[in-house]
């Protein structure tokens, strides 16, 4: 037990070390469109890593899942290579049974500018693999605190009620819904969280594609 908790002390320093020793980097976008509580983003094409993580808790999975990233970032890939850390962790659900419910979750994280047109291959046992985030509009809700099981759910509901409410109420391309985190784990305050559903909004420039998934 002693072993594990240190290991996993070791894992967390690591990461936080790794995540505040520069700024990281993050995927471009432009807002087309912003209002009091959600705004529409512009994305560009990018290559993310994204790891599946079958479990039925939210936490679990995103700390299953950035896990195994973290290893792919640290050297754990057939090219040995050092990856600067970039910000966001995205954990997306796989839609279950209600359209806020889940069966799973994969685990992603965008590749800095350097490693974009040739991301490194990771070692196969880490079950990670590099994905094209095709250009679309993502509507995005803004929250602080820790992102555990029952915030996520309040926040997408809010988010859902929102574009409910917007001339981008029948716009969603797909069930589900993403988390963006920003921050370290040691973090207390001040924390940074989003929440992300794919939309299709022509008007704004927006083509109706979504993110490519497992």
């Amino acid at each position: 037990m002693k072993k594990g908790i240190t290991l996993l002390t070791i894992t967390v320093i690591a990461i936080c070390l790794a995540m505040v020793s520069s700024a990281p980097e993050s995927p471009p976008y432009t807002v087309v469109h912003s209002q009091s509580d959600f705004e529409i983003r512009l994305y560009g094409t990018s290559v993310w890593m994204s790891a599946p993580a079958l479990d039925i808790s939210f936490e679990k999975a995103s700390w299953d899942g950035f896990h195994r990233l973290f290893q792919f970032t640290e050297g754990a890939n057939l090219n040995f290579s050092r990856i600067p850390m970039t910000v966001p962790v995205l954990t997306t659900t796989v839609p279950g049974a209600g359209p806020l419910k889940s069966q799973g979750y994969y685990v992603s994280l965008y590749l800095p500018v350097k490693f974009q047109g040739n991301p490194p291959l990771p070692l196969p046992e880490l079950n990670i693999r590099p994905y094209e985030f095709t250009t679309h509009c993502v509507a995005v809700r803004k929250f602080s605190g820790f992102a555990n099981d029952e915030r996520i759910v309040k926040e997408a509901e809010k988010l859902a009620t929102s574009l409910s409410r917007s001339p981008w109420a029948q716009s969603k391309t797909r069930r589900g819904y993403s988390i963006a985190q920003y921050n370290t784990p040691i973090r207390i305050v001040n924390r940074k969280n989003e929440v992300w559903v794919d939309i299709d909004a022509p008007q704004l420039g927006c083509e109706s594609v979504g993110i490519s998934t497992y």
